[in-house]
């Protein structure tokens, strides 16, 4: 044999030789089987991520975007399925998405984490309000207050609540439990004045109005004002100037269903009516059905 043949012959052996040595290292021992690291995150640090992505959902739901906000939120209770801040989150997004009954599950799976949390019996009430269920609402927000008796706006849904009963007197009450706690609360001394309106009060819903306009000038003090003094005085000045301002601030008010939407009783709606109709107001009541997004108009 030559010699090129031999070393031909012993280089294959040396690479035949190596190959079975590196298989052996690579071959699994017997019984075993080759098993990829996976990374598995601390408990901690997915309550963070958790925390994370629930804090981008309530910056959506602050900007609007509702139906993103509920898709995180779904995210973020998936990661940390136990923080009830979390559930109360989504089920925000979802209130606000008219996603009702999956709020209303979401809101069941926060309480059940959370049940002394007061904001959960509101939230659940505001729900039952949306839905129209009224006799639901009132034993919710009863229990949210004796959670968090300081709390205005509890007071000021339940004042709403009573509104929707026909409960006058409730209402008042309620929303001046609201008012005491909060006194720069406009909303809830806009609608006592609403209330004591429709219980013929015209002296306590004028002064209730008033002082509303002392902390927010809102179209809807503005014409409930004007209206109730119309109503004492048919084309006084004070009216006509107020209705005026409150037509151009807020269209929408030139609507008599708008009106009711926003809780105002028939007597200041038809109080309402018969202001629009002064001559003077002509020319604003057009510009406000013109402008108007509301359906129904006077």
């Amino acid at each position: 044999m030559s010699s090129k043949k031999q070393k031909l012959r012993s280089r294959n052996k040396w690479l035949i030789g190596n190959l079975f040595a590196i298989t052996a290292i690579l071959m699994p021992i017997s019984g075993q089987a080759i098993v990829p690291y996976i990374y598995k995150p601390e408990v901690e640090a997915l309550k963070k991520t958790g925390l994370t992505i629930g804090r981008t959902a309530a910056q959506l739901i602050q900007i609007g975007k509702h139906r993103d906000a509920a898709r995180l939120a779904e995210l973020a209770v998936r990661v940390e399925p136990e923080d009830p801040r979390l559930w109360s989150i989504l089920a925000e997004a979802q209130l606000r998405s008219e996603l009702f009954n999956e709020a209303s599950r979401s809101l069941a799976k926060a309480k059940k984490l959370d049940p002394n949390k007061a904001s959960l019996w509101f939230a659940e009430a505001s729900l039952a309000i949306k839905q129209n269920k009224i006799e639901v609402a009132i034993p919710l927000l009863d229990r949210g207050l004796e959670l968090e008796p300081s709390n205005a706006g509890g007071y000021f849904h339940l004042g709403n609540a009573r509104v929707l009963q026909k409960k006058l007197p409730l209402a008042a009450k309620a929303f001046k439990q609201a008012s005491d706690i909060n006194p720069s609360f406009w909303e809830a001394l806009n609608n006592e004045g609403l209330v004591h309106f429709e219980m013929g009060n015209l002296k306590q819903a004028i002064k209730s109005w008033r002082k509303v306009l002392t902390i927010e000038k809102n179209a809807e003090p503005m014409l409930a004002l004007a209206s109730a003094l119309n109503a004492i005085q048919p084309g006084n000045e004070e009216s006509i100037e107020l209705a005026i301002n409150a037509l151009a601030k807020n269209p929408n008010y030139v609507s008599s269903q708008h009106q009711k939407e926003q809780l105002w009783g028939t007597k200041l709606r038809q109080a309402t009516s018969q202001l629009l109709t002064t001559p003077k107001l002509e020319s604003a009541v057009d510009r406000a059905q013109a402008n108007s997004d509301a359906k129904t108009q006077l």
